[in-house]
């Protein structure tokens, strides 16, 4: 066979092989994500799991919301895991970051495990009840 035939076969083949392994993948979903440049600096100077997670944060309230932390800070006024990254907003809707979770492994361990879990397809209640069965032997949890 000449070269130039069988480089052009080689070529069809691996650009077969690329076509047809998309063809049979499943994609993650995507996950809501602020940008880490409308982060204070203190977390972008963070390490990237923790930027992650305050990303993560920023943009899914309506998860977070609904996930209990299990690092003590309750004691803080803490009602969720989302209220480790989020103190609230101020009058012109702008959010007003907490410190707290640039510095407790807990508290973005369990959102990085829901951002994970998200991904997987896991609902909300799901991850709830994952949270609670791992992390309630670290403490009591901040939801009321």
């Amino acid at each position: 066979m000449p070269k130039s035939r069988a480089l052009c076969l080689l070529l069809c083949l691996a650009l077969a092989n690329a076509v047809l392994a998309g063809c049979g993948s499943t994609a993650e979903p995507a996950l809501k994500m602020a940008d880490l440049e409308s982060m204070p600096h203190a977390v972008q100077a963070a390490p990237a799991a923790v930027q992650e997670a305050y990303r993560f944060a920023a943009a899914n309230p309506d998860v977070l919301q609904h996930l209990p932390c299990y690092c003590g800070c309750g004691s803080m006024g803490h009602t969720s895991n989302y209220a480790c990254y989020i103190a609230g907003q101020d009058a012109a809707g702008a959010l007003q970051f907490d410190e707290h979770a640039l510095g407790c492994s807990i508290c973005v361990d369990i959102t990085l495990d829901a951002m994970r879990l998200l991904k997987e397809g896991r609902t909300v209640p799901d991850i709830k009840a994952y949270v609670d069965a791992t992390y309630a032997r670290y403490g009591p949890s901040n939801m009321p």
